[in-house]
């Protein structure tokens, strides 16, 4: 796929070689001699993201306390919101993977979308400067708290309901996981207990996942697959 065309989609113009590398991930560096990956970009990127999210909440959700603050800006950067702002622009499409990640799925993996967004808004900073790294953010980040509640549910499902339970008296959640398929592609299954009951149960694609769908359909009432 065209990187004018990613380009595009991210509204801003990175240099061509920045943007290859931002989305060259260090399983197809292996494969083709060791050659440069998108790790150093990303930790850049994760730091400017950082910041700007965090400059940006300060400045307008002026009747939150630090932990709250602390807790919606945990989510904006978490991967799963990184990994929806990712998927909008069909980031994966134009990611450079080994052999192996292809095969097990590398385009749709949350935490693989996540870092390369963080990796792509690096380059954005070390091509443009801050002003293209903010307009990334302003695009494709900050909308996600228009939902605010959701974001903070979304990111991190399973303290929300240990939160939750603890506040009601109850006791804390039990998650019981067991696995299906080969090492390289399993399916994980979760049953999520509350006070010994089965109250939700989901799958994923690791163990982690599973539990965080649970979590999510025991927050939501849904209790089914």
């Amino acid at each position: 796929m065209s990187l004018d065309a990613l380009g595009k989609s991210l509204g801003v113009d990175i240099e061509p070689q920045l943007l290859e590398l931002a989305l060259t991930h260090r399983s197809y560096s292996y494969e083709n001699g060791r050659s440069p990956n998108n790790e150093r970009l990303e930790f850049l990127g994760d730091a400017i993201l950082g910041f700007l999210v965090t400059s940006h909440i300060h400045d307008h959700f002026s009747d939150m306390d630090e932990g709250n603050l602390t807790k919606l800006k945990n989510a904006v950067v978490s991967a799963p919101a990184l990994a929806q702002a990712a998927s909008s622009i069909n980031l994966g499409e134009y990611l450079l993977l080994g052999k192996g990640e292809i095969q097990t799925g590398g385009r749709e993996k949350m935490n693989l979308l996540a870092d390369t967004f963080e990796a792509v808004l690096g380059a954005a900073y070390v091509s443009k400067g801050l002003e293209a790294a903010k307009t990334i953010v302003n695009q494709h980040i900050l909308p996600l708290l228009d939902s605010a509640e959701d974001l903070l549910l979304s990111a991190d499902p399973k303290t929300t309901l240990l939160e939750s339970m603890q506040q009601q008296g109850k006791a804390v959640p039990v998650y019981q996981t067991t696995h299906e398929g080969p090492d390289h592609d399993r399916t994980f299954f979760a049953n999520l207990l509350i006070d010994g009951q089965v109250v939700a149960s989901a799958s994923g694609r690791s163990r982690k996942q599973a539990e965080t769908n649970a979590a999510i359909k025991a927050l939501s009432g849904s209790t089914g697959e």
